[in-house]
């Protein structure tokens, strides 16, 4: 899944970027709102942190410009303890939740984790797909009850997956969503991810899941 992070506190989004990361998310950023706006517009992103107190274009103009445009990311928007005013302008200019600085990283993941669910549609914190399960707040990967170790990337591919089981997800959307925007691209390494996980995630089960190919189109999720 992939994060755009918004904050102008080079401290701050330095400890959310690193806590965002080990978390397994990909993560680009942004630290004015011209360029979050920008980034929110024009990359494929799956969630927003979105700090309000932003130089250049504040935060709440920010995402009434995203929301104006048809972005319907989830955004999760930072304010001031005292600026209670702050949290219903976001609500109303369409934010999905709020969180009081300050905060526990814990608290932001957790929140972060629910509504990227939400968004795809899912209600537990542990996606299952047949005998596959990937637990999102520890990110352990088992199949059929026995634990799978998978590389980062590997990961990211196949929680995006699990987000959407049974939706066919082309490789460039896949290679969107697990890459941030500076990093080299390469669609054709999503092929190498998805015979990985194939060979880790095999299972004689009846309840096995699988990762199908869609001749020139994408891979689908397939439950059993």
């Amino acid at each position: 899944m992939r994060i755009l992070l918004v904050e102008d506190d080079t401290l701050l989004r330095t400890q959310l970027r690193t806590a965002l990361q080990d978390a397994g998310y990909t993560v680009d950023e942004a630290d004015n709102g011209r360029d979050a706006q920008f980034l929110g517009e024009t990359e494929a992103v799956d969630a927003v942190v979105l700090d309000l107190g932003l130089p250049v274009v504040d935060g709440l103009t920010v995402l009434k410009r995203w929301r104006a445009a048809g972005r319907n990311m989830p955004v999760l928007i930072l304010t001031a303890r005292d600026n209670w005013h702050e949290k219903v302008a976001g609500i109303d200019a369409g934010a999905d939740d709020y969180l009081t600085k300050p905060f526990h990283l814990e608290e932001l993941l957790a929140r972060l984790r629910a509504l990227i669910r939400r968004a795809s549609g899912q209600a537990s914190a542990v996606l299952q797909c047949g005998d596959w399960s990937l637990d999102t707040r520890s990110g352990r990967v088992a199949c059929a009850g026995q634990p799978v170790a998978l590389t980062a990337h590997e990961y990211k591919v196949l929680d995006y997956l699990m987000h959407r089981p049974g939706v066919l997800v082309s490789r460039s959307e896949l290679t969107e969503h697990i890459y941030a925007q500076d990093f080299d691209r390469d669609s054709n390494t999503i092929e190498v991810f998805v015979g990985r996980l194939r060979k880790k995630l095999a299972s004689s089960s009846s309840a096995s899941a699988r990762i199908e190919t869609v001749r020139g189109m994408g891979y689908r999720l397939v439950p059993p």
